[in-house]
């Protein structure tokens, strides 16, 4: 369920803390995504998004930031985490908080497209499930927003100048 309390100084510093994870999926390529887990004020696991380096469809932040925390403390229920993300996340990255049992998840911009939070479903209220993850959405939302509006721009200005310069090459040759 939702928290209605605001947030605290320190989720704002974790969560700038997830957008330098982003900025590294960024400069690999990766779409601009960074999470990290927290348990008694100390991080235990973080992770960016990497499915296109790594060859793994799974690999989005917040799965590698709670797989690292599993393996961290050795269990793979992380109880009284808190996963801090810079994206709404999908159904598969709920599912994985759902079954490690991660106590709160925060993030920053919604993902209008697949967002299973609150934006296109709303899992983490299914009744169905056997664990529940308190949420707070809208963490530096804008900053956090505007981190994937400027890559995606860039790579659409991108694949827009290649395809001119290809053009361009068959019209010479």
């Amino acid at each position: 369920m939702a928290s209605p309390t605001a947030f605290s100084s320190a989720d704002e510093a974790w969560m700038r803390r997830a957008m330098a994870l982003a900025s590294q999926a960024e400069a690999l390529g990766e779409i601009p995504v960074g999470a990290l887990v927290v348990v008694d004020g100390h991080v235990v696991g973080e992770g960016f998004n990497c499915p296109i380096s790594s060859h793994d469809p799974s690999a989005h932040a917040e799965m590698v930031a709670v797989r690292q925390a599993a393996q961290a403390l050795q269990n793979y229920r992380l109880t009284g985490a808190t996963l801090y993300v810079t994206l709404e996340p999908c159904t598969m990255c709920v599912g994985v908080m759902v079954h490690s049992r991660i106590e709160r998840v925060v993030y920053g911009a919604p993902e209008p497209k697949a967002g299973a939070v609150q934006s296109r479903a709303q899992l983490l209220g299914a009744p169905y499930l056997n664990h529940y993850v308190r949420w707070q959405g809208g963490l530096l939302a804008e900053e956090c927003s505007q981190q994937l509006s400027d890559f995606f721009r860039r790579r659409r200005a991108e694949k827009k100048q290649a395809k001119a310069l290809q053009s361009s090459r068959e019209q010479a040759g």
